[in-house]
């Protein structure tokens, strides 16, 4: 009855003033409270759902709960990037808490076939992992983590001592820290004591790039299975280091909508997820609607939404013995909003949280052993699918960069899988599999179906509709070679991968006299040279072959250090030399004499002078934040580049000079004025380089910076085919391309792909832009080739338009030059293998000659 009186109370005051209810809105009726465990409000200073909780308040009061009840313990699993701490608390009944280790270690060995069979699953616990708002600005997840989290520690009764006894909760209360707080900072710092509902209003309308997003403004519930940033590692550990049986995400989507809980769309599921686990999420999926009927919220759940792509929170369970369950609640992206259902209030928001939190832990005792038994049944039949799988182990590598090879391994091991070196060199299929630099994956394993999710290639579904992307195989995104091993890989196991064990360089001919070589096929050559480049050290790019005394070809794209023409000391050029061995994993050449007989002599014209890149990365309005932010981390965190974050506005203000390369992402770039658009091609032709990805092209053929014509779609006459207005949506969604791999064919001579080895490189793409052929014989550097589909889902008539159209080019414009690609090359930090096209355009873009422009 209370609820049902505080939801009147809101509705009545909704367009005269919104009623903050206390902490007894959220709160099941009949339960009593531990008043030794203090509220929410007594710590952190304002109810639950008044304001949005900041992180730091967040933190607070979790540690204040652990620090009272003796039914929660609290560690730190790690840090964000702006410092601030991931929490996991472990909740259960304090006998529980007595052997906590014992119960975490029995539980595991459910995931263990070798072990599984004797336990008894009649007397084990459940394991539950819950978290909440992985995208900072869909906070009623956090919000309601206060209340559940209160619920747990001070509830009180047979009830919740039996729930407790049955379950180990382990509890995130904030997925993106960074996030939450750039969001609560937003709203809190907008929201007036009247609060206004106006969809218009400051409050709910945040500034670019929004508080989505991490630090460095990526999407982190794509990030669970590559685990390329902090948090995610963070949460990876804590995963694996239990095995739940049971996974909650917490989410927010449109102001109009109503909530959303799993299975979703049954066609859409992945093929490698098994059946029961459906059947279990439509059970578990009951006590939600059962949960929110009694406090009359609208919901749906198998009308959207996917378990494809196992890079999301709720998906990456399902190929690992677990449920995952996404939840969607309609978002007041504020304090409260008008929707097509009335206000929408942020308590409202938070309070449906709240019950499905609670139906969750119904649902994880009422089916626990059905849940321990799935987990126990799911890692047998791996087994048994193992041993009849034709394919025994996969095999991945590339001899000229180990760096590569191991960042691919790192991630395959972060999830419970034995990777090992390669016992011996081998030749599988026509391609060597040097024995330093190479690994192989046995697939007789606990993970097998999380170990052929990684490798597969599929160009068949049963769905045209992706929620997100329709391939992400691992090795294709590292552009390394990999192989099926069809037969016993026992002679093949070499030592046992250890991510600590980093590859080395090695300074080969000792010490010069007259100049030092790299070549650049390793993955931080990049850094390399910009540690030479920043340091004023004079470098030079080769443009043709040349050979060492000793015989050895150098491709083009090797660096050149020359000693003879350096103002800086020769012992600064060592000290650097030998960093670049040791901390860049990049072998580097002596050489005694500049005399090249075969190729071309060091003094020669083939040589082209490098400058240190000074860079302009625009951002803002108009802009995709999460393209941007992955071009900023790479440059950032890996090449250790540093990046000016220039606003679009403010670009529109300054004098660009102090830069002399200009990165800018996928964006319509229409607030750029007609002003800038000229001091843009002044710049240029100057000697300044502009590097535009996807939609960014379109613009800089608009503005004459650059001629990157795309093929127009031309509508079809469909007048003889009618179709059912019911299938708009689907029809529209059926032609996107969500995310596929296709193959490039690369001119590897040109600068752009200078350090590659392979003529034909996997590319991913997605979006429907597609670049035509420059009449220019020089100007197709990297073109799809007639058969480009690796794996992933396009359309028969997409597919037609992509084949043989160009993937990247430059045009010419005075001195400067304008280099542009078609796609993502940095996408989701994961996909190794084109960053190298990207820092290549940055370094050498100003080296092209003009008559390969388009």
């Amino acid at each position: 009855m209370k609820n049902l009186l505080a939801a009147l109370c809101l509705m009545a005051t909704a367009f005269t003033g919104v009623a903050q209810p206390d902490l007894s809105y959220y709160l099941p009726d009949g339960v009593t409270y531990n008043p030794a465990i203090p509220t929410p409000k007594s710590i952190i200073g304002h109810e639950v759902g008044e304001w949005h909780v900041s992180h730091d308040r967040l933190v607070t009061y979790m540690y204040a709960v652990a620090n009272a009840s003796d039914r929660i313990s609290i560690q730190e699993t790690g840090r964000t990037y702006e410092t601030r701490p991931l929490l996991l608390l472990t909740v259960t009944s304090p006998k529980n808490h007595a052997r906590i280790e014992e119960i975490r270690k029995q539980h595991v060995q459910l995931t263990d076939p070798s072990a599984s069979a004797s336990l008894d699953t009649k007397t084990m616990p459940n394991v539950v992992y819950m978290g909440f708002s992985i995208h900072g600005n869909e906070a009623s997840g956090s919000n309601a983590a206060l209340a559940v989290i209160y619920h747990l520690a001070a509830g009180q009764g047979p009830e919740i001592e039996k729930l407790l006894d049955d379950v180990v909760i382990l509890f995130d209360p904030s997925f993106n820290p960074d996030g939450l707080h750039r969001f609560s900072s937003w709203v809190n710092s907008r929201r007036g004591m009247q609060i206004s509902a106006d969809p218009y209003d400051h409050e709910h309308n945040e500034a670019w790039p929004g508080g989505r997003s991490n630090h460095y403004w990526f999407d982190l519930n794509r990030d669970w299975l590559v685990a390329q940033l902090p948090e995610s590692q963070a949460r990876a550990k804590s995963f694996h280091a239990w095995k739940p049986t049971l996974l909650t995400d917490h989410h927010e989507m449109g102001t109009n909508a109503t909530f959303f809980f799993q299975p979703g769309v049954p066609s859409r599921n992945h093929p490698l997820t098994p059946e029961k686990n459906l059947q279990l999420t439509r059970r578990i999926g009951e006590f939600h609607a059962k949960a929110l009927d009694k406090i009359g919220s609208l919901y749906y759940t198998q009308e959207g939404f996917d378990d494809f792509y196992y890079g999301k929170g709720s998906t990456f369970p399902d190929v690992q013995g677990a449920i995952g369950i996404l939840f969607e609640q309609a978002s007041s992206r504020g304090h409260a909003q008008e929707s097509v259902h009335g206000v929408l209030t942020f308590p409202f928001t938070v309070r449906n949280q709240f019950t499905t939190a609670l139906s969750t832990l119904q649902a994880a005792q009422a089916m626990r052993e059905d849940l321990l038994n799935y987990q126990r049944e799911f890692f047998r039949n791996n087994m048994t699918e193992a041993a009849k799988d034709p394919v025994k182990a996969y095999v991945f590598g590339s001899g000229q960069d180990k760096y590569r090879s191991h960042h691919l391994a790192e991630i395959i091991a972060r999830h419970d899988i034995d990777v090992f070196k390669l016992s011996s060199s081998q030749t599988l299929n026509g391609k060597r599999y040097e024995s330093d630099g190479s690994y192989i994956v046995p697939l007789n394993q606990k993970q097998y179906r999380l170990i052929k999710s990684m490798f597969e290639k599929r160009t068949r579904f049963q769905d045209s509709l992706f929620y997100d992307i329709s391939s992400w195989t691992l090795p294709l995104a590292f552009a390394l070679d990999f192989d099926e091993v069809k037969a016993s890989p026992a002679n093949l196991l070499g030592d046992k991968f250890d991510a600590a064990k980093k590859p080395l360089g090695k300074i080969i001919g000792g010490k010069s006299e007259y100049a030092y070589v790299f070549e650049t096929y390793g993955y931080y050559a990049p850094r390399a040279l910009y540690r030479l480049l920043s340091k004023g050290i004079r470098v030079k790019v080769a443009n043709n072959e040349f050979h060492h005394s000793d015989g050895k070809k150098f491709a083009s794209g090797s660096i050149l250090i020359p000693l003879g023409i350096q103002e800086k000391s020769i012992d600064l050029v060592e000290y650097i030399i030998k960093e670049i061995a040791t901390e860049d994993g990049v072998d580097v050449y002596a050489f005694n004499t500049g005399l090249d007989y075969v190729g071309s002599s060091l003094g020669s014209n083939n040589f082209a002078t490098l400058r240190e890149p000074k860079i302009a990365l625009l951002v803002g309005e108009g802009v995709s934040s999460l393209d941007a932010g992955e071009i900023w981390h790479l440059l950032d965190t890996r090449f250790h580049i540093p990046v000016s974050l220039v606003p679009i506005d403010v670009f529109n203000r300054i004098n660009p000079d102090g830069y002399n390369t200009i990165i800018m992402p996928t964006g319509s770039y229409n607030s750029l004025s007609d002003a800038t658009k000229e001091k843009l091609k002044t710049w240029v032709q100057k000697g300044g380089v502009i590097v535009g990805q996807k939609t960014a092209l379109n613009w800089l053929t608009s503005a004459g910076l650059g001629k990157f014509d795309m093929k127009k779609s031309e509508p079809k006459d469909q007048s003889a085919n009618p179709k059912p207005y019911a299938d708009i949506a689907f029809t529209a969604g059926a032609e996107a391309i969500s995310g596929a791999i296709f193959e490039i064919q690369a001119d590897l001579s040109h600068p752009l792909f200078y350090g590659y080895t392979s003529s034909r490189i996997p590319v991913f793409k997605s979006g429907g832009l597609f670049m035509e052929r420059s009449k220019n014989a020089f100007g197709n550097p990297g073109t799809f080739t007639a058969n480009p589909l690796i794996s992933g889902y396009i359309t028969r008539e997409s597919l037609d338009k992509l084949k043989n159209t160009s993937f990247a080019g430059s045009s010419s414009l005075g001195q400067g030059r304008v280099v542009g690609f078609t796609e993502n090359l940095a996408f989701r930090a994961f996909w190794f293998g084109s960053n190298k096209m990207l820092m290549n355009a940055i370094f050498y873009g100003h080296t092209i000659s003009s008559g390969a422009s388009r």
